[in-house]
């Protein structure tokens, strides 16, 4: 399933990162550390050439600090690529940034550094700006696509700081990517259904934080499948309709806005090994799609020469 969720402004904004481009020295994209795959922007290998590229893996306070680890020696094997785990509660750590910034281009010592912060809708970007600010500039909020518009912001220490809105891209091709933006919260909740969202996090959950589970809903055992657990843990919160059955709807909500608040537990729901894998598994659908469109030509080619 391929998740289609591009407003408007968005379309716009991807043009004018494309206009700005020349005058960008260094880019910091700001990542999900939950899901670094499927929160990155997959055409900004394309869009940086050499420049380099500050990754930041944000919301590490949620992630797994062992994947996250993991995510950052994977991240930084590409040339020009630094990352830094962050969390809004440490600023400081979240200063370290501009220091970065200095050291990843040497030859601009006493220039002017310009650099476009990016990254896809309620990742905490707005957050970052404001403390690199020690103003309140950017809007933030819990609501996918906050940032509307392109802002240039004078930092210290000779920095310009391009901010961009959040961007998505047009179409998500791998649906992995897609429940996992949905489980987060960077897709908007009406963009898919919560029960299809909650299945696919309970059926990861299962398998990858069994125990997490076990410890927050207070059972002694899981069930094998999502809707077992679901309803099981629904009848357990109240969550029923006239006649004792269990609203699903309700519970995926509730387990939804746990995930995401981290009441579960740190949980990663990617690994570098699955991006591999998804990825490889994407060339081979998009090969078999090729083999498709060209069949269909040339059958098409047959019929016309045939009349």
């Amino acid at each position: 399933m391929a998740i289609h969720w591009y407003p408007g402004h968005m379309h716009k904004a991807s043009k004018e990162i494309k206009e700005a481009l020349p005058k960008v020295d260094l880019f910091i994209e700001v990542l999900d550390a939950r899901i670094p795959f499927s929160s990155e922007n997959p055409v900004l290998t394309q869009l940086r050439g050499v420049k380099p590229v500050i990754k930041i893996l944000n919301k590490s306070d949620l992630a797994d600090p062992l994947i996250t680890q993991q995510w950052q020696d994977y991240l930084e094997k590409e040339k020009g690529v630094k990352t830094l785990a962050l969390t809004s509660s440490q600023p400081e750590r979240i200063r370290q940034i501009l220091e970065l910034c200095r050291k990843l281009l040497p030859n601009k010592q006493g220039k002017i550094i310009h650099a476009m912060i990016m990254g896809i809708p309620n990742v905490g970007k707005s957050t970052i700006i404001n403390i690199l600010a020690g103003r309140t500039i950017a809007k933030t909020g819990n609501e996918p696509a906050v940032t509307k518009a392109q802002q240039r912001i004078d930092l210290s220490n000779n920095i310009v700081l391009h901010d961009t809105p959040g961007v998505l891209w047009p179409k998500i091709h791998n649906p992995h990517s897609g429940y996992r933006l949905a489980v987060t919260g960077a897709i908007k909740d009406t963009a898919m259904e919560y029960e299809d969202v909650a299945f696919y996090a309970v059926d990861y959950l299962l398998k990858a934080y069994p125990q997490n589970l076990m410890q927050r809903y207070e059972l002694d055992s899981l069930p094998q499948t999502e809707l077992e657990f679901l309803e099981q843990i629904g009848a357990k919160r109240g969550c029923l309709r006239s006649g004792g059955q269990v609203d699903l709807n309700k519970i995926s909500k509730l387990l939804l806005t746990e995930l995401r608040a981290g009441t579960i537990g740190v949980v990663s729901l990617e690994t570098p090994a699955m991006r591999e894998a998804e990825l490889q598994q994407l060339v081979i659908e998009e090969q078999k799609q090729a083999e498709l469109k060209a069949a269909r030509s040339e059958q098409k080619s047959k019929k016309r020469r045939k009349r």
